[in-house]
């Protein structure tokens, strides 16, 4: 099951991990991590125990309305 897991493309995952983040959005994962401390209560933000998840549509929609990040 694990490797079934493992196997799902980011572009289909419902959240992604910050590296995932990091790597799906061409952003580095120091810059994604300031992001989430700035608004550590933002929408795009799913706390799974102590491990922050990026729900990747959300996330998309707040980088659409950037204009810098």
């Amino acid at each position: 099951m694990n490797n079934y897991l493992e196997s799902i493309p980011f572009w289909e995952k419902y959240a992604l991990t910050v590296n995932e983040a990091a790597a799906y959005f061409h952003i580095g994962d120091k810059k994604l991590r300031e992001i989430i401390a700035d608004d550590p209560e933002a929408d795009y933000l799913l706390k799974v125990g102590s491990r922050q998840m990026i729900k990747r549509k959300r996330f998309e929609q707040f980088i659409d309305r950037q204009s810098a990040l």
